[in-house]
């Protein structure tokens, strides 16, 4: 069964919204320094200082405009590449990793963002790309920056961009074996279920990360809010009967095996408090097949 934890994209009132997870159980918080106009990782900071067992995970790799400008500023970005808004370079994923980590407070995870955007269908390319991140990553653990690294992909896995044992492989050899590579997050959804459909059947990205003892997160469980314009009634009535259309989709989406963490983003301890309740009534691996099996009916 995967936990609920608050996932910071789109949400407005992130302070708000991070002690009404806190409170409510959230053992993990998801971020990244572009979400909310560069303003979301000094809002994070008060709550996370108010709750210091829960877990923080941000991301490096996308910028806004104005941290693209004081990127090229310090020297960590070609002059131009301001509007660019993601870039791997180890230069700036020190750097801004460093900022993150000042913002914050501390980071228990930092998530190389959507890596598969600078390869250009160039594996060879991309993964040498991943490798010096993943190195900078590494020193930047090893010092006690940053309690470890991963890999936060919107289609990298599903694109075959890269595999988790291609991961593993690149941070061994950035790391060695006792590299600091300890998560991986993707999106995971009633939309997006193939992750879902390969777990269920033991194997996939999810699978192979649970083994390797990779902590995994699930992104987007309702894409983007967009879910819910397209999930019927018969079908929420399908997935548990007497349930809210939300409630539904992030059950079907919590109930995936291999996967530890779900990413949410309620924003009021009732919320909290029902998708609790829901998750620790997780659908069997059975039912979660039948809701795929009505899904690729219709």
């Amino acid at each position: 069964m995967a936990e609920p934890a608050l996932g910071t994209h789109k949400v407005r009132a992130v302070p708000e919204a991070a002690r009404t997870a806190c409170e409510g159980g959230s053992r993990w918080i998801d971020t990244a320094p572009n979400y909310g106009g560069c303003t979301v990782h000094a809002e994070l900071r008060p709550v996370l200082e108010e709750f210091p067992a829960v877990r923080v995970a941000t991301k490096t790799g996308f910028y806004t405009r104005a941290q693209g400008v004081a990127a090229v500023e310090a020297g960590v970005l070609h002059a131009g590449m301001a509007e660019a808004r993601h870039s791997l370079a180890p230069g700036f994923i020190d750097w801004q990793t460093r900022h993150s980590t000042r913002d914050l407070g501390r980071a228990d995870i930092v998530f190389v963002h959507n890596p598969e955007t600078v390869g250009h269908g160039d594996r060879d390319r991309l993964h040498a790309q991943i490798r010096a991140a993943f190195a900078v990553l590494e020193d930047l653990a090893t010092s006690g920056l940053i309690g470890g690294y991963g890999v936060a992909t919107w289609s990298g896995f599903t694109e075959d961009a890269f595999t988790i044992p291609e991961l593993l492989t690149l941070a061994r050899e950035a790391g060695g074996p006792g590299h600091h590579l300890a998560a991986v997050q993707q999106p995971v959804s009633l939309v997006m279920a193939h992750p879902i459909t390969r777990a269920l059947d033991g194997r996939g990205p999810l699978v192979q990360a649970r083994s390797a003892g990779l902590l995994t997160f699930a992104s987007a469980p309702l894409h983007g809010g967009e879910l819910l314009d397209l999930v019927t009634p018969e079908l929420v009535e399908f997935i548990r009967p007497n349930t809210a259309p939300a409630t539904a989709c992030l059950l079907a989406a919590g109930s995936c095996p291999s996967l530890d963490v779900l990413l949410v983003s309620a924003s009021t301890r009732n919320h909290w408090d029902t998708l609790v309740a829901a998750l620790d009534d997780p659908l069997t691996d059975t039912e979660l097949r039948k809701v795929l099996d009505v899904l690729a009916l219709r």
